[in-house]
């Protein structure tokens, strides 16, 4: 058993998931913090952060130099850097591809690097989404071959799930119940050890790696298919000319009705970890039905919102073809400059086919991002001209500070995707 006192800890994938933690364990331990983006290692050296996720002054407040690490955070790109490291937590993206099949390439380069530097008696724990049996089947074995060391006799793995919801101030990872495993007795024993060391809400010990893979896709499973379900209920009072949101408010005064509401759901999670236990489902030759079909809903609310902008403009008499049309907020959530997996890209899509001029205007994305995942330009100031119309995408606070009636000509048509605006709106969701 590794002494506390003898604890060094890296984290590889310095992204929304792994850099919060990092910060979090370095205030009791040497950590090093390791991503293979340089330009984002430099920025995080200087106590800049781009995802916003971690205070600059809780950063800057752990940083350390690679010589001084009793205590700290190192930052590096440097495989060498981590040599001296005895838990390795792989925190890294597991997207899916255009067939929305899971994408577990980064896991497995992650598994490589980690590989380099093992030593005997190391502990490895993955917190990236993953489908039940993935750690175990497809990791630990790149963990032998390129360590050559003897899982479960030599070294051992993990894992605890990340819950990590960007933008939200008050559910940060220190105050995240975390789930954890372990693939001994012993080495999930000293995995809860060490998590419980800094959660403050405390841990739950899975009995198997399984269970907490599984763990992990059913809860934003679950979520994705309560969203899948008011998303069609929207499509169904719509033709009964009823108020959706007006139905939600009166059954949710039912103490157990569950408060959920329509809207885009996309993300790095919601939209995405369905499909990973559906893949693993049909490798078992069971092809789910429930989960697939909230996952088909949700990704035809992009589409269809653009479909109700363009008929409540045919109704006012605009002309799709060439109008100007303000779209507000491409990021997947509200207050947080994450754009992967964004909704509205669908929105924007399908206005675009048809010939509109879109302006996308969003203060919290990174414009270059946005031009780099999916070649669209943005602005982060309001713009000073007159819409045609307007489509409320994301809730920013900043989108409720302004009238964004003001900005559409006479006849404008202003959509509320979100359901949330105070001024009058010509449909929502």
């Amino acid at each position: 058993m590794i002494p506390r006192d003898k604890i060094k800890i890296a984290i590889i994938g310095m992204g929304y998931v792994g850099l919060p933690l990092a910060r979090l364990f370095a205030t009791k331990y040497p950590v090093v913090g390791f991503d293979v983006n340089t330009k984002r290692v430099n920025e995080l050296q200087m106590g800049k952060d781009s995802t916003l996720e971690v205070d600059v002054d809780l950063l800057k407040g752990v940083l350390c130099a690679k010589s001084d690490m009793e205590k700290g955070l190192y930052f590096t790109n440097k495989i060498q850097d981590l040599s001296a490291c005895n838990y390795y937590i792989i925190s890294v993206p597991t997207p899916v591809d255009l067939k929305n099949q899971p994408d577990l390439s980064s896991v497995y380069q992650a598994s490589e690097t980690v590989g380099k530097v093992l030593s005997k008696g190391d502990i490895v724990i993955y917190e990236s989404t993953v489908y039940p049996g993935a750690t175990e089947e497809e990791c630990v074995p790149i963990l032998e071959r390129v360590s050559k060391l003897i899982y479960n006799s030599e070294f051992f793995v993990g894992y605890s799930p990340e819950r990590i919801n960007p933008g939200d101030t008050k559910h940060t990872v220190d105050k995240i119940l975390k789930v954890t495993s372990g693939s001994t007795q012993e080495s999930a024993w000293r995995i809860d050890q060490l998590y419980s060391s800094v959660i403050d809400a405390g841990t739950h010990l899975a009995p198997s790696i399984k269970v907490a893979e599984a763990a992990k896709v059913i809860e934003n499973a679950q979520r994705d298919i309560n969203i899948a379900f008011v998303n069609e209920l929207a499509k169904i009072f719509k033709l009964l000319d009823i108020n959706t949101r007006d139905v939600l408010e009166a059954a949710k005064t039912k103490w157990n009705f569950l408060p959920f509401t329509p809207g885009l759901a996309g993300g790095h999670c919601i939209g995405v970890d369905p499909f990973y236990l559906a893949y693993k489902a049909q490798q078992a030759g069971y092809n789910p039905e429930i989960i697939l079909a909230g996952r088909k809903m949700n990704d035809s609310m992009g589409y269809y919102v653009a479909e109700e902008v363009m008929q409540l403009m045919q109704r006012n008499q605009i002309d799709v073809h060439n109008a100007e049309i303000l779209v507000l907020g491409i990021t997947f959530k509200e207050n947080c400059p994450d754009v992967r997996n964004s909704k509205a890209v669908d929105v924007i899509a399908k206005l675009g086919e048809n010939g509109a001029n879109i302006t996308i205007y969003d203060p919290w994305a990174l414009s270059e991002e946005v031009r780099e995942e999916y070649g669209l330009n943005t602005i982060t100031e309001l713009p000073v001209r007159l819409f045609d119309a307007a489509i409320h995408v994301v809730a920013h606070r900043q989108f409720r500070a302004i009238s964004i009636r003001s900005l559409l000509k006479t006849g404008g048509v202003l959509y509320d995707v979100k359901g949330c605006l105070e001024e009058k709106v010509d449909g929502s969701l």
